[in-house]
């Protein structure tokens, strides 16, 4: 969904950082042979999620939701010498997709994927997170928040895509429609806990970014 008129989000694009070769055989593969691929973060957040790093030179990254590993390699971009990004993914069929390319990186030895529950797998990372990025289930984006709040370093960013959800956020919410009723609750819980301080970015599907204090 665009939320600015589609020639000035065309413009946006334009007028900003190019996308790296790497990732676009990635994002073309991705909308060639996987479904969904409209959950590619593509070249525009690919750039901001990029940046944002860069700016925060994070020594280690968590990263919920991998699917074909475009956002993971734009995070990693931004790591601090011998900086580790962890990335889980739930979907077993992605999972050498997302090695091939990670292989061909820069970042190969900076990578550790995960596969399974997230819920499960994110208790066991021995590790403070300078950076996490949430872009798995919405459902269970608040239990996400609870897990990583305390494993995060003073002054760490999370990023959590998909806040705005098409539009569904402002919209009358269906009973059945758990997806938007978590993401209501999740930007709530943002909104209010005075551990951290939230702004959402209308970019893309919305992008909520949280700074804990």
């Amino acid at each position: 969904m665009h939320f600015l008129p589609e020639a000035i989000d065309d413009y946006i694009v334009a007028h900003s950082q190019k996308e790296p070769d790497l990732l676009y055989k990635l994002n073309r593969e991705t909308n060639q042979k996987i479904l969904q691929p409209r959950m590619l973060s593509g070249h525009y957040q690919g750039r901001v999620l990029s940046l944002l790093s860069k700016m925060k030179a994070p020594k280690n990254i968590l990263e919920i939701g991998t699917y074909t590993g475009y956002s993971a390699l734009c995070l990693a971009e931004g790591l601090s010498k011998d900086g580790m990004l962890h990335t889980i993914d739930v979907n077993e069929e992605l999972y050498d997709f997302q090695k091939k390319y990670f292989e061909r990186s820069d970042y190969v030895e900076n990578i550790q994927q995960y596969l399974g529950d997230a819920t499960e797998i994110i208790p066991k990372i021995d590790s403070k997170f300078d950076l996490v990025f949430i872009d798995a289930d919405k459902p269970n984006y608040p239990k996400y928040f609870e897990l990583i709040i305390e494993k995060m370093n003073p002054g760490g960013i999370i990023l959590s895509d998909n806040v705005l959800w098409s539009g569904k956020v402002i919209e009358d919410v269906q009973e059945d429609d758990e997806s938007t009723q978590a993401l209501l609750k999740y930007n709530k819980l943002l909104a209010e806990d005075d551990r951290v301080e939230t702004v959402i970015l209308p970019i893309r599907d919305g992008l909520s970014l949280t700074r804990v204090k």
